[in-house]
């Protein structure tokens, strides 16, 4: 098992180094300030992954009243913690199957380009890449919230004294919802059987001792500890090698809701031992809306036939699946997880986004993500001012992600992206999509816009990003 993060902590000093690369890039173009569109315009010359932009279909600006402005205007988008752009690929590999579909009918299941029969397995390769897996380890399937619910029948399995599910506070709602409702199942009181870890009061992340110290603590209560890998409200990246051997060593099994951090940033789970996880594509991998969801499970389970879980035929064995027998036999690993048949369009969206990941790399995403990051925080406080602008997202990223939050005390200034009330305002830069330093959240892809279009908006301050999703 790996010692640690994949990225070590961006503590002070290389917080500060990133801003000296980026003082060091203004004084070459004759600036005194990080946030000038020179800069800008300098980091998008030199990013090597400026090219990928082109593999993405930007939204155009629609807005009315005191924002008015012409149509068709391509926006900076800043929403890819919500739903990554469209990879022009997907189009073209979803209208590929549906010719299929109107040409061969049935037959499309044995015949063409890519037989329908077998169609997850032209994205699990590269979907255990993504999360640091092997291949038997992954399957692509079902929905987030579904494969949660999937996991939980084997890795929840509590008894009379070791029944609690410990997750972070403010989970996304719908992990919440799904534990409560497993607790209730199983015949537990979810005020008694969850525990809901906060951070210290006066601060808004989580500190890994205090996790640490909190599982220590439940002991052999706890069957289960289910945190994100990154936090959807402030950012936060999880220590999920520490989580997991915290967990382990209480004797707990440990799951992640990955969700902001598939295609965000590196993953090794099955080096880490994670049980498993869950997470969607539609973010940072670009999938498209509602996209079809993965799921992770631990080798080490994978040819252990006795494992509950809610069967269905496409888990079971692939080479007798079509012999109807009544008896199930389980596909080994993931596979053996699988309920029903993939959707194929949605399948097909997915491997569109996986091979530009394949040719991108995690680790150049990362690279980028950072510097986009710690461009877009010093643009926001360029802009707006540190007494009207304060980012939640951690500043000593534990690595943090490439997204951010910012908490305004003033609600006079213009929101960017993507805000939910009262007064917070999520900004995704991504890599991909925005391959020059253009922009994504939480880490995505390639970033959707470059770094000088996104700094001239910036500096009008237009609020073109509230209504794009």
């Amino acid at each position: 098992m790996a010692d640690g993060p994949v990225f070590p902590p961006v503590l002070t000093a290389e917080r500060d180094s990133l801003v000296d690369e980026l003082l060091q890039v203004a004084a070459e173009v004759g600036s005194s300030t990080v946030c000038d569109a020179k800069v800008a315009a300098a980091l998008d010359k030199a990013d090597g992954l400026s090219r990928f932009a082109d593999a993405f279909a930007f939204p155009t600006l629609h807005l009315e009243g005191e924002n008015a402005c012409e149509d068709g205007r391509q926006a900076v988008y800043l929403c890819g913690n919500s739903l990554g752009l469209m990879p022009h690929k997907a189009r073209e590999y979803v209208n590929e199957e549906l010719e299929a579909w109107a040409k061969s009918g049935v037959r499309g299941h044995h015949e063409g380009k890519r037989a329908w029969l077998w169609i997850n397995e032209r994205v699990t390769d590269g979907a255990a890449r993504l999360v640091g897996a092997k291949p038997i380890e992954v399957e692509v399937m079902n929905s987030l919230t579904m494969n949660l619910h999937v996991m939980m029948a084997p890795f929840y399995r509590p008894t009379a004294t070791r029944y609690k599910i410990m997750y972070e506070a403010k989970a996304f709602p719908s992990d919440s919802y799904a534990f409560a409702s497993q607790v209730r199942m199983a015949g537990f009181d979810p005020a008694d059987a969850l525990i809901a870890v906060a951070p210290r009061d006066g601060e808004y992340t989580l500190r890994t001792e205090d996790i640490e110290a909190a599982i220590a603590e439940a002991g052999d209560s706890l069957a289960l500890v289910c945190f994100s890998g990154i936090q959807y409200y402030t950012g936060q990246l999880f220590d999920m090698p520490a989580i997991t051997r915290a967990g382990h060593a209480v004797g707990a099994k440990v799951g992640f809701d990955l969700a902001h951090a598939v295609g965000n940033v590196e993953l090794r789970l099955h080096d880490w031992g994670v049980d498993f996880a869950a997470w969607c594509h539609y973010k940072y991998c670009n999938s498209g809306p509602g996209a079809i969801a993965g799921a992770f499970i631990h080798e080490k389970y994978a040819h252990d036939a006795e494992l509950h879980r809610m069967a269905g035929w496409w888990g079971h064995n692939k080479a007798e699946r079509f012999l109807m027998e009544p008896e199930f036999v389980p596909d080994p690993g993931a596979a053996g997880f699988q309920v029903s048949n993939p959707p194929v369009l949605q399948t097909v969206a997915v491997e569109a986004s996986l091979e530009i990941f394949d040719e991108a790399t995690l680790p150049a995403l990362r690279a980028k993500a950072l510097r986009l990051t710690m461009f877009l925080e010093l643009a926001l406080e360029s802009a707006l001012g540190s007494d009207h602008v304060v980012s939640i997202t951690p500043a000593d990223r534990t690595p943090a992600a490439a997204s951010s939050r910012s908490s305004s005390p003033s609600r006079s200034r213009p929101s960017m992206p993507h805000s939910r009330p009262p007064a917070s305002i999520a900004t995704s830069v991504s890599p991909t999509s925005c391959a020059s330093p253009r922009s994504r959240s939480t880490t995505r892809l390639a970033t959707s816009c470059g770094l000088s279009s996104s700094w001239r908006r910036l500096s009008s301050r237009r609020r073109m990003c509230e209504r794009v999703y």
